[in-house]
């Protein structure tokens, strides 16, 4: 099913609460803007949140020989929030991996140029499924400045150098003009972007032409055309 996907790219992060499905969710937006074949898979089964933050409303996937994601806004969308119809679903260890083989297997994407993840933050089963079975795929780690985050990143980053992922680099979010930056201390790893605080970044979720005028996805246009044309 991932045959004719060209690139992969996880967003991941060591914690919670640093606005990593905000990330994704604008990332994708802004790479369908330069004109890009966008899907884009929500993989926090757990708690799943891009529908809220693109504000997908009243859409399915279509039953061809498989699930056809809907596209919404230019990206083709897949969620398990599509079957669960928002209840809150606890998957762990082998009935995670059952189910994420099977939205795997049946998930028709068809022809593109970039398939961006949305995972569960933190090391777990999510994490090791993808790099199993995704054998294309590329991390984007993001963190906020505070030591917090920057300690649960550590570890994520040696997990994925221990199994010999490609990360991408690293996004600092929530950037405070008075805050230290992570950026000398994520050890070899590129740092590709900061991202400032944006007070208005609440009022905007839901409203895509909102989104794509905050200063996330001003700043992630930058990130994207460094990773495009400077292969970084």
């Amino acid at each position: 099913r991932l045959s004719q996907v060209n690139n992969i790219i996880a967003v991941s992060s060591g914690k919670g609460g640093v606005g990593k499905s905000v990330i994704s969710s604008i990332l994708a937006l802004v790479l369908v803007k330069k004109g890009f074949r966008v899907g884009l898979m929500d993989l926090d089964f757990t708690s799943p949140s891009i529908h809220l933050i693109l504000g997908v409303n009243d859409v399915f996937p279509e039953e061809r020989e498989g699930i056809v994601p809907p596209t919404v806004y230019g990206i083709k969308f897949m969620s398990i929030v599509y079957f669960s119809k928002d209840r809150a679903l606890s998957l762990r260890g082998q009935d995670f991996s059952d189910s994420f083989l099977e939205i795997l297997a049946i998930t028709k994407w068809g022809s593109l140029d970039y398939l961006i993840l949305d995972m569960p933050p933190g090391i777990n089963d999510a994490t090791l499924d993808v790099v199993r079975y995704m054998r294309k795929v590329k991390f984007i780690i993001v963190s906020t400045p505070s030591l917090l985050s920057l300690s649960t990143v550590k570890k994520l980053l040696d997990s994925l150098q221990t199994s010999r992922v490609e990360v991408l680099g690293v996004i600092e979010n929530m950037k405070m003009d008075n805050s230290s930056s992570i950026r000398g201390h994520i050890g070899g790893t590129r740092f590709i972007g900061e991202i400032p605080f944006d007070p208005e970044l609440e009022k905007c979720l839901g409203k895509i032409e909102g989104l794509l005028s905050t200063k996330v996805s001003k700043e992630l246009e930058k990130i994207v055309d460094k990773m495009i044309y400077h292969n970084v």
